[in-house]
């Protein structure tokens, strides 16, 4: 089997994923959508917030061109995973009790905002204790994941719990155990992960839900434009200037 012939089949596959997470999704794309829409109709902030590389889909919708500029990156130190030494320490972050806790009584995040969490598995402590406390703290939690995972593989949170039990709205990104989509002969493991090819769509897909139905309302988005194009700087100064109370990545 060529090279060639294996970029074609993760192009296949990737592909098929987004299908299939676009078909299963439509309905809770919606409600994700609708909900980020109220919680800037209604004066709250949007937070978003995964480890390891489920951080990728959350830092994708933060300060991005065409993006809201109310999202605002939830940041746990050291859990990116491959920015710490060794990178092996994200991961045992991620299973710490009450890691979650500090965090999020130590962030801006109150009452009343809503709060993304990405986590392909949704298996393990931090993500699970994320969305039962922001809820616990009256805010809504929208989960990104992978139901299939969750349910081929045991909870290492002490409920037994995983992330799609604390979510208002879940939204499954359809992503197989293991995350890979390719072997080939001669390739002694799995290889070719598509999560974050198919969890960026989905958090780009709610975003311009949210959009749509904040101008639905009769309410003007607060949308980025890229810094590259002339006007750029001017449009987001204006933007984050009229929505300084709900952006913290620029302070």
């Amino acid at each position: 089997m060529t090279e060639s012939e294996l970029a074609d089949q993760f192009f296949d596959s990737a592909i098929s994923l987004l299908e299939k997470a676009r078909a299963a999704n439509a309905g809770s794309v919606r409600a994700a959508g609708a909900l980020l829409a109220s919680t800037v109709a209604d004066g709250g902030r949007i937070f978003a917030f995964g480890a390891g590389h489920s951080s990728l889909p959350a830092q994708d919708v933060v300060y991005r061109a065409g993006g809201l500029a109310v999202v605002n990156l939830l940041s746990v130190p050291g859990v990116v995973g491959v920015d710490v030494v060794p990178a092996t320490l994200g991961s045992a972050l991620e299973r710490v009790d009450g890691l979650a806790a500090a965090v999020l009584d130590t962030s801006p995040a109150t009452a009343g905002d809503t709060l993304v969490i990405i986590s392909l598995s949704g298996r393990n402590a931090l993500p699970v204790e994320m969305a039962m406390n922001a809820r616990a703290l009256d805010m809504k939690v929208i989960g990104v994941t992978s139901v299939e995972y969750s349910g081929a593989t045991k909870s290492r949170h002490s409920s037994g719990t995983f992330l799609k039990d604390h979510c208002d709205v879940v939204i499954d990104s359809c992503v197989p155990v293991g995350d890979t989509t390719l072997t080939a002969p001669g390739i002694p493991a799995p290889f070719a992960p598509a999560s974050t090819v198919v969890t960026s769509a989905l958090m780009q897909a709610v975003v311009a839900t949210a959009a749509g139905d904040l101008a639905a309302r009769g309410i003007e988005p607060p949308l980025l434009r890229s810094g590259n194009v002339d006007g750029g700087h001017e449009w987001n100064d204006h933007v984050m200037t009229e929505y300084a109370d709900r952006i913290f990545y620029r302070r």
